[in-house]
């Protein structure tokens, strides 16, 4: 259990950190970013930074100059602290980032990325260098997704939680004619080929779209309403190769646009193997069965309710929206009054709860984080809830992000 939540912060800290990283912008071209891959020495990178912070001295805006320079040395410290490179490479990225007013602020971020840096690389620009690890943070075990009738079909993806259309079609396949004799038997004909040709046009579009990426594919779902779903598979419509990625048996769903995506995601949960929105949705909807409960059952909402029972030991999951932007601040007032706060942003002003006078932030941490902390300190599991499903919504916005799922009844 520890060893799951650890590996869930890491993905939650990588993923915030790479949003705060993407919105920074220098005031010139003097924010820093090295990516060091594993096998480079200390020693090397030391070197190039000193010949950098030589050069340097040339920028003719003295502010800029400073500012670079001052990166620099910030990201040589932190390079002392280094024994050597870890397994899959180091980034580090550092500069003065404009705050309130004509103030600035350094900033300086240490990332050891999950997948491995190929490549030395030194960027000195208005905005942080991300490219290289924007791919990680996308989960690339995927289940393709295909909802189809004869009026219209959609391609699309499930990743993570997210569930992202690839290709829509309307048919054109004629539903209903009206002629009599021979002719109807002409028009028959007629719709059966046009449905064959968009039944070819579907397939080829799931082949240039699943094809390419099949080693990280983890199945195909095919829903749909009525019989079309089984003509379309079982008379080998798809690739070969696609064919052996069909998950068994097939599932009924009322729509084929994008709703019927999300519609087969929930009607297949129980054929999905470890994906994270299944185990996202389970337990919010345990949840919700929970409070509908007359007593209120084995659940507890909002933060002031969630940190008490944790306190006594009660909680067993700790539900917790991934799209929390807080922060838990400790807080000291003029007249010495010391007290823990929710707060959104860490660096202004906040009332001391006991005199009202204006207080100060002493240290902060963000308040999954912190969340992350108690479930450590209490032995409780932790389940990040994503804001991109349905249950995902109403956990942050019915009930703040916040809740848990509990070892037995508080009262």
């Amino acid at each position: 259990m520890a060893n799951d939540n650890s590996v869930s912060r890491a993905r939650y800290d990588f993923k915030k950190a790479m949003e705060e990283i993407k919105n920074y912008r220098g005031k010139g071209t003097e924010l820093i970013s090295v990516y060091i891959p594993y096998g480079k020495l200390i020693s090397d990178v030391m070197a190039y930074l000193r010949d950098e912070q030589s050069q340097a001295s040339n920028i003719k805006s003295k502010t800029t100059m400073k500012n670079v320079t001052g990166a620099i040395e910030s990201i040589a410290a932190r390079l002392k602290t280094f024994n050597k490179v870890p397994e899959n490479g180091v980034v580090i990225f550092c500069g003065e980032v404009p705050r309130a007013g004509d103030q600035t602020k350094m900033v300086q971020y240490v990332i050891q990325p999950p997948e491995s840096i190929t490549a030395f690389l030194y960027r000195c620009d208005s905005s942080f260098f991300t490219e290289p690890l924007d791919g990680m943070l996308v989960d690339k075990r995927y289940y393709g997704l295909i909802v189809i009738d004869r009026k219209e079909a959609t391609i699309g993806m499930l990743a993570g939680t997210r569930i992202k259309v690839l290709k829509h079609f309307d048919s054109l396949v004629p539903s209903k004619h009206h002629q009599g004799g021979q002719s109807s038997v002409r028009f028959e004909r007629l719709i059966e080929i046009a449905a064959h040709e968009f039944f070819k046009k579907v397939a080829d579009s799931c082949t240039t779209c699943f094809l390419d990426d099949i080693l990280d594919m983890e199945g195909i779902l095919v829903g749909g309403p009525g019989m079309t779903k089984e003509f379309f598979i079982n008379n080998n419509y798809l690739h070969h190769e696609l064919m052996k990625k069909v998950v068994k048996p097939f599932f009924d769903t009322g729509y084929t646009d994008e709703s019927g995506l999300k519609e087969l995601v929930d009607a297949a949960q129980g054929a999905i193997v470890d994906m994270q929105i299944t185990s996202e949705k389970e337990m919010v909807q345990r949840l919700f069965r929970e409070i509908r409960k007359t007593d209120g059952g084995l659940s507890a909402y909002g933060e002031d309710m969630v940190r008490h029972v944790a306190e006594l030991g009660a909680v067993d999951t700790f539900l917790i929206s991934s799209e929390l932007r807080k922060y838990r601040a400790k807080c000291q007032c003029p007249n010495g009054h010391q007290f823990d706060m929710t707060v959104d942003d860490p660096d202004a002003d906040v009332k001391c709860p006991e005199c009202g006078s204006n207080a100060k932030v002493v240290s902060s941490m963000d308040l999954v984080d912190d969340f992350f902390e108690m479930s450590e300190a209490y032995n409780s599991s932790m389940q990040l809830i994503s804001g991109d499903s349905e249950e995902g919504e109403m956990l942050l916005r019915a009930f703040g992000g916040i809740a848990a799922l509990l070892r037995y009844r508080v009262e």
